[in-house]
């Protein structure tokens, strides 16, 4: 018994990529408890939590390095948004720190002001707003650089087919591009091209567009043979039902988002409407799902990581909108006057619960070089985790 729980141990935490699906969850979960809370404190708490998620289980993929762009992104967001407060003038408040000469404007722009009086109730609700949003910015971001976005596309509904196959081909343009570039170049020079400035990219940019046109010509090709576009055997009435539930989903999804996340709006405009709204559009999804006949190989499955994963995005943004209703300024400090923000441990231990895939969830593939120093008992055993793995190389 004990070998057996050691060996279900093992395998567990052998590298392989996890579900985008789950990361997606995760993120998601985390973006939504941002969008409750402007304490800093918690705020904090979260970009610390998601940053050490990523350096500790990002892979080495082109996708996973592009986490360090949403933390400028982020960045920018607060200074944009304290900037504003200022340029736009922030004297909501008694503090005033700075004073700046106020530009006069015309009567048809009543309401509006450029500097004047700066106060420091004003700046720190800028801070606060602009910490929130490059939070939510930056979990997303984590979302990104974790799950690979060919397999998130590959794990589209049936319904959704034809869009993620757009969507691919859109993805695969840029680094097409690239790579026909760097063959052509690398052609050159074995050609002893010495060329620089115009001449050379004459000589550049004529192979690389007649390579981008084989391409598509290739792609549009193997799309039609596929049956890219057909129309399937659904009647004109059978289309329009499924456009209406999920044009109908999709708005009430919508609506339901906005409720939920706004505290001013009305309850029914919240959790009831998203909830019609998924289950409407997960009734056109499904219609919609009928009329597409494909099949996939080597489909990605949920597993235990997987589960714990995304479960706990959703019990940290469950538990932080549960403790905001018994303390709500817990989450959302008071700026009517000038105090530290409340360090609530409640909603804090909850913040931190999203640090368990960092060491309930396997680690990544290793790229192809660091595969050599890997035990053989500590390969992954799954083909389908390759992302990379050629059609018919299952053992």
């Amino acid at each position: 018994m004990r070998d057996r729980a050691v060996r279900v141990v093992s395998t567990y935490f052998l590298p392989r990529d996890l579900h985008p699906v789950a990361w997606w969850v995760w993120a998601l979960g985390i973006a939504t408890a941002a969008s409750r809370t402007t304490n800093p404190w918690l705020l904090a708490s979260m970009l610390a939590v998601v940053g050490h998620v990523v350096v500790v289980r990002r892979g080495s993929e082109p996708w996973a390095m592009s986490f360090r762009l949403y933390v400028y992104l982020g960045a920018f967001i607060v200074v944009a948004r304290v900037l504003f407060r200022v340029v736009f003038g922030g004297a909501e408040g008694p503090s005033i720190v700075l004073r700046l000469p106020e530009v006069p404007l015309p009567a048809w722009a009543a309401g509006i002001r450029l500097f004047g009086d700066v106060s420091a109730e004003s700046l720190l609700g800028g801070l606060y707003d602009g910490l929130r949003l490059a939070t939510m910015v930056i979990c997303l971001g984590a979302a990104n650089a974790l799950a690979n976005p060919k397999r998130l596309l590959k794990s589209m509904p049936s319904a959704l087919y034809e869009v993620g196959t757009a969507v691919v081909v859109a993805l695969s343009v840029f680094p097409q591009l690239a790579e026909s570039v760097l063959r052509v170049n690398r052609a050159r020079r074995l050609r002893g091209s010495t060329s620089t400035g115009r001449r050379a990219l004459r000589s550049v940019v004529i192979p690389v567009l007649e390579d981008a046109l084989d391409r598509s010509l290739r792609l549009a090709a193997s799309m039609d043979s596929r049956g890219y576009g057909r129309a399937g055997d659904a009647t004109p009435r059978q289309r329009a039902t499924t456009g209406f539930f999920m044009v109908t989903g999709l708005v009430g999804l919508c609506v339901g988002i906005y409720g939920t996340l706004d505290a001013t709006t009305p309850g029914y405009l919240g959790g009831p409407m998203l909830a019609g709204g998924l289950v409407i559009g997960m009734t056109g999804f499904a219609l919609a799902g009928r009329r597409v006949q494909r099949t996939r190989y080597r489909p990605d499955r949920w597993h235990l990581a997987e589960v714990v994963t995304a479960g706990s995005g959703v019990l940290v943004a469950a538990l932080v909108l549960t403790s905001g209703g018994a303390d709500p300024a817990a989450l959302n400090p008071s700026l009517l006057e000038l105090s530290w923000p409340l360090l609530a441990w409640a909603p804090l231990a909850a913040v931190w619960i999203g640090l368990v895939p960092a060491f309930l969830s396997p680690p990544p593939v290793p790229p192809h070089d660091e595969l050599d120093d890997v035990p053989d008992d500590r390969l992954p055993t799954h083909d389908h985790d390759r992302d990379d793995q050629p059609v018919g190389s299952r053992a």
